[in-house]
């Protein structure tokens, strides 16, 4: 009976053994299974390396411009273009065998182990590359036995689904080398300023030897412990006999050029600002997707246009001692006038000092600026450069703010003088505002407003304030009407960015929107007008000698803003300065003297720098050109030389 009894009890405690040993082993299996899962969960980012990259701006040349990125600064290479001797040397001092082992070197586990067990300390890891890439991609830092078996397992995971190479790759695009730069090729290009095709082995084994302790070996603070490391690195390819004496003689000895360069290594902040903006309103990753941006600007007119803008800023300063520079500014932007490329925008003084782009985000008044379009709806009516108009004085009765009320207008010339009739080429040349203000009478309100309307300008106001330049516009959305007078009377529209390249090689191509908008004829018309403007007229000091010059000046009320706008057979330039917060400028500072000067400083550098642009303005058919009043003139079938009959009934009927 007891004999059954302790058998039955011995029966049943085997099979609670059995049971728990069971629950166990399950239990294990469902841990095992679930901290696999979570390492291949944790090695999917790695298999799918989809890094943040930096964006590149590019100039038209192909130059760089700037980066732009969010957290991290990191251009990304494929393998194929690293060269084999940066990965010999960073195997030579991480990992020798990287190429034999499958992610754990036992080896040199159970190595490190034994030393840390002699010194009593974790002294001494045993990590592969794969398993740095790991560490600095997926895992912490901590030195815990959890953290090291985590990171062995995910090591096997990702030595299953990668190749070498593959691996190799993703760790010097990701690692750290200092200085802020990510992965081995900005960590070039911003060091050395040099590709990676381009390195030295010194430069190389300078390179590698930095991911140990970025801050430590960043060669623009410690250059001699940089070096030091780097011999480091070529005394161990020498040993394994990766290089030969001599090669390790000759790379030791080599002296090397780093730089310290800001991580933008932004050449133009107002035009890139502007891309900038451009961009983010087709992607929203612009500041990590690794783009390339090729721009419109070139880098060399930038940098002229820039130094231009800062001439005429210290001309002013010059002139007047007390002006406050604190409010005090100006823009330039540089089209081209076939393609309507940016080649150069300045949106202030001091980009450091204010990074608000006037160029842009301005709406300043135009002032006389604005008469070449007034004159020109008038050629296209039918007056030619020759008709007379008055430049007489009349009052104008203008209704008040209040019922009933009335007030007086009365326009005046700059001179403050009358020159009663006036040819039509004169009254532009010499900015007279009377003989605008009755031009504009004469071809009608109504046809003015409309002409402009139908040009592109926008906001027109429906008065004879026109005439003087009421309208408000930013310096780049005006030159793209001076462009139209350069180009024939087609309207082109800014082009700041050209192509936008994605990290997969997709290409975006962007054309400005063309309009022809004058008849070429008419508008060359406008184009001797100007020249006569540059050549004795408010923009005399705009001329260059070697090239034929077409220009307007302006001056808005009370000297606010001043402006020059001018064209070459190439380029149009537009000229600004006035006060931040539209105060008046000095009684003196006006677009003839104020804008005019940088202008001239501008193109007198550029046709250096640029011999092969053109030098005239084309004659397009349909003008003709005849001795009138002892000149040469020019005209069209639209807008003959006046005859005596035409003269006479052109001032027949001015009735004030």
């Amino acid at each position: 009976m007891n004999e059954n009894i302790q058998e039955k009890n011995g029966s049943k405690k085997k099979r609670i053994v059995i049971a728990l040993l069971a629950i166990l082993f399950i239990g294990f299996g469902i841990f095992a299974v679930n901290i696999y899962q979570n390492a291949y969960y944790q090695a999917y980012g790695l298999i799918n390396y989809n890094p943040k990259l930096t964006t590149q701006f590019f100039d038209r040349n192909g130059e760089l411009v700037a980066n732009y990125f969010e957290d991290e600064n990191r251009l990304y290479v494929e393998f194929e273009e690293i060269p084999y001797r940066m990965v010999e040397a960073l195997v030579a001092i991480e990992d020798t065998v990287f190429f034999e082992h499958d992610g754990v070197n036992v080896e040199a586990i159970f190595r490190a182990f034994l030393k840390n067990i002699i010194s009593m300390k974790y002294s001494e890891g045993a990590s592969t590359l794969t398993q740095q890439l790991i560490k600095n991609t997926l895992l912490t830092r901590e030195k815990t036995m959890k953290r090291k078996l985590t990171e062995a397992l995910i090591a096997l995971i990702i030595e299953r689904h990668l190749t070498k190479e593959q691996i190799m790759e993703r760790y010097l695009n990701h690692i750290y080398f200092g200085h802020g730069y990510y992965g081995v090729r900005t960590a070039a290009e911003g060091y050395f300023r040099k590709t990676l095709a381009q390195l030295s082995l010194k430069e190389i084994a300078m390179l590698v030897g930095i991911p140990r302790q970025p801050n430590s070996y960043d060669p623009t603070k410690n250059l001699n412990l940089t070096l030091a490391r780097a011999n480091s690195v070529l005394s161990r390819m020498k040993n394994l006999g990766w290089i030969s004496e001599e090669e390790y003689s000759e790379a030791v000895a080599e002296q090397v050029n780093v730089y310290n360069d800001t991580l933008s290594k932004n050449q133009a902040p107002y035009v890139v600002d502007e891309a900038i903006r451009e961009a983010n309103a087709l992607y929203d990753d612009v500041r990590s997707g690794g783009y390339k941006i090729y721009l419109g600007i070139d880098l060399k007119t930038q940098q002229l246009a820039r130094e231009a803008l800062e001439f005429g800023y210290q001309k002013i300063l010059e002139r007047y001692k007390d002006v406050n520079t604190s409010i005090l500014n100006g823009a330039i932007v540089v089209l081209d006038n076939f393609s309507g490329d940016v080649l150069a925008l300045v949106g202030g003084h001091n980009y450091t000092h204010s990074a608000f782009n006037r160029a842009v985000l301005t709406n300043r008044q135009l002032g006389s600026s604005f008469k070449p379009f007034l004159y020109q709806i008038a050629l296209d009516s039918g007056y030619s450069t020759m008709d007379l108009i008055p430049d007489i004085s009349r009052v104008y009765i203008e209704e008040g703010t209040s019922k009933n009320e009335t007030k007086e207008w009365v326009p005046k010339n700059i001179e403050g003088n009358f020159q009663g009739l006036i040819t039509v080429k004169d009254a532009l040349m010499r900015s007279r505002n009377l003989a605008t203000i009755n031009l504009v009478s004469s071809v009608g309100l109504e046809t003015v407003h409309s002409e402009l309307t139908r040009m592109g300008f926008k906001n027109v106001p429906k008065d004879l304030s026109i005439s003087l330049g009421s309208l408000g516009m930013s310096p780049l959305e005006y030159s793209k009407f001076y462009g139209m007078f350069a180009n024939g009377g087609i309207l082109i529209e800014p082009r700041m960015i050209k192509k936008i390249v994605n990290r997969y090689g997709m290409e975006q191509l962007f054309e400005s929107e063309k309009k022809q908008v004058l008849d070429a004829a008419q508008n060359y018309l406008m184009i001797d007008m100007l020249k006569a403007v540059v050549e004795k007229g408010t923009g005399r000091a705009a001329y260059v000698n070697g090239i034929e010059i077409a220009g307007k000046t302006g001056t808005s009320n009370n000297n606010v803003d001043a402006w020059f706008c001018g064209i070459s057979p190439d380029i149009n330039v537009m000229v600004w300065y006035g006060n931040d917060d539209n105060t008046p400028m000095a009684a003196s500072e006006v677009g003839g003297r104020t804008s005019t000067v940088p202008f001239a400083y501008f193109m007198q550098n550029y046709i250096k720098i640029y011999p092969e642009t053109r030098r005239k303005f084309p004659i397009p058919e349909g003008v003709t050109k005849s001795i009138y009043n002892g000149k040469e003139e020019y005209f069209t079938p639209k807008s003959p030389l006046p005859s005596a009959s035409r003269i006479t009934s052109a001032t027949d009927n001015i009735l004030f």
